[in-house]
């Protein structure tokens, strides 16, 4: 039809104003189509491209957890479900601190004194009891992390040294008395590392290597699901 329209023009030699404004009138309705036809799937392409950024994103996930915690989380995506939890494990270690400590034994009897010291040198181990819970919530603006709170997990002997081990004339150092002893320096271990709040560090390492490894548009948000066990 255009090409009728600019031959009339031609073979005339002249602008035919009419003949014109009918293709200019025909261009624009054309033009008005496209941008109408555009503008109906916008909201379907958009959909399309968001809910394809949040799986990529959820995979991203997926992956990070599986290097750092060696499992697969529940994961969802705008609370409909996209992976479902496998390869248990019943803890997520994330932070290791070297804590020493020092106690001594001191006892009296009848004028006679014996003395134990012992230091000792202990692995202590704090992260997440993923028996509990863990999903995650992939949202638009922002993606939610559940799981309990971190804790003690664990307290390894490195090394154990005898600074002092003297006896009493009569009143002998026993083996009950060793044994006392060497049960009180993994609690007093404990105790140090709960006084240095390690499990609150614990969460911000968790925090730390998540935004590290998950260079996502929106936030990552740990909510922890309980209150954090006094230990």
């Amino acid at each position: 039809m255009f090409t009728r329209l600019r031959h009339s023009i031609l073979r005339s030699g002249r602008i035919s104003w009419p003949i014109a404004f009918t293709l200019m009138a025909l261009i624009i309705a054309a033009v008005v189509l496209i941008v109408f036809l555009r503008l109906e799937t916008w909201p379907a392409r958009t959909a399309q491209q968001s809910t394809a950024g949040l799986e990529r994103l959820g995979k991203d996930l997926r992956a990070a957890f599986i290097d750092i915690a060696h499992l697969q989380p529940r994961i969802t995506i705008n609370n409909r479900v996209y992976m479902e939890q496998t390869m248990p494990v019943s803890e997520l270690v994330v932070l290791s601190r070297r804590i020493e400590v020092e106690h001594e034994l001191l006892h009296t009897w009848a004028g006679s004194s014996k003395r134990v010291k012992l230091h000792g040198t202990f692995n202590v181990k704090a992260g997440f009891d993923l028996r509990q819970n863990l999903s995650i919530d992939i949202r638009p603006n922002e993606i939610i992390v559940q799981l309990p709170p971190a804790q003690i997990l664990g307290i390894e002997e490195v090394q154990m040294d005898v600074l002092a081990f003297e006896n009493g004339f009569w009143n002998r150092i026993s083996g009950e008395d060793v044994q006392n002893e060497l049960s009180i320096l993994p609690q007093l271990a404990r105790e140090k590392a709960v006084e240095s709040d390690l499990s609150a560090e614990a969460e911000r390492t968790l925090q730390r290597q998540l935004n590290e490894r998950i260079h996502a548009r929106q936030p990552v948000h740990l909510v922890f699901t309980n209150e954090r066990k006094s230990e």
